[in-house]
């Protein structure tokens, strides 16, 4: 992963027109099974990792990367032995 701060990371976002940009922490394995959010995001994997499942297709996201989610996209995560860390900007 790059030096990137969670602030840099927030204003580019931000001024990339998101509305908002959180700091996301999952719990060691936790899993929530298919749904969809009502916003768009971009997230960046700042701790952990995570499994993204969409379509049948499960992509597996450790530390350092990044994933982009459109609103009502049905999917299901599943988060690694650490739990995860996100920072995540969202467009309503």
């Amino acid at each position: 992963m790059s030096n990137l701060t969670f602030d840099q990371f927030k204003n580019t976002k931000l001024t990339q027109g998101f509305d908002e940009v959180l700091l996301r922490e999952w719990a060691p394995g936790f899993a929530n099974d298919l749904h969809t959010h009502p916003f768009d995001t971009e997230a960046l994997v700042a701790q952990g990792e995570f499994w993204l499942t969409v379509d049948g297709h499960t992509t597996h996201y450790p530390t350092g990367s990044t994933f982009a989610l459109a609103r009502g996209v049905l999917h299901a995560e599943r988060y690694g032995a650490q739990g995860a860390v996100f920072w995540a900007a969202r467009k309503n």
